[in-house]
């Protein structure tokens, strides 16, 4: 059974990341599954610290676009919005190229909080970092 609201198309949530650091950082939404949602980001310039390693505040960006984006995807996406309130990330292994994806998974989804847990792995399928966003449900009106 699918966590999702009216399923989005890959299409559709790519689109979210016009004009945003989903774009300059060069994340796509690759799949989508029934309690899943995956994305990838090179690891270049854009996404390197000084070193030559992949950025931890990279990696960060890529978990946090990921939860908020499936927080989206799980409600009236005309009359709220998920917006994260907490995150926190585990570096647990030094990337310096290529593609890293990221795999998104609810802890919880009922209510007023989202809990995501997303880990994200290298090229060789190994895992690079965990972390965990939390995502509050607001009213888009909030904004407006």
């Amino acid at each position: 059974m699918s966590i999702w609201h009216n399923t989005p198309s890959l299409t559709q949530i790519n689109a979210l990341n016009e004009g945003t650091l989903g774009e300059y950082m060069n994340i796509t939404f690759t799949e989508m599954g029934d309690n899943f949602i995956k994305a990838s980001m090179p690891v270049d310039n854009r996404t390197r610290q000084p070193f030559g390693l992949l950025h931890g505040g990279a990696s960060v960006a890529l978990a946090e676009t990921l939860g908020s984006v499936a927080s989206w995807c799980c409600i009236n996406r005309e009359l709220f919005m998920g917006v994260g309130i907490e995150i926190n990330a585990n570096h647990i292994k030094a990337v310096m190229s290529g593609v890293v994806t990221g795999i998104c998974t609810p802890i919880n989804v009922s209510g007023k909080y989202h809990v995501w847990d997303i880990k994200i792995y290298n090229e060789q399928n190994e895992l690079c970092c965990v972390s965990r966003l939390t995502c509050t449900v607001v009213a888009k009106s909030k904004f407006a």
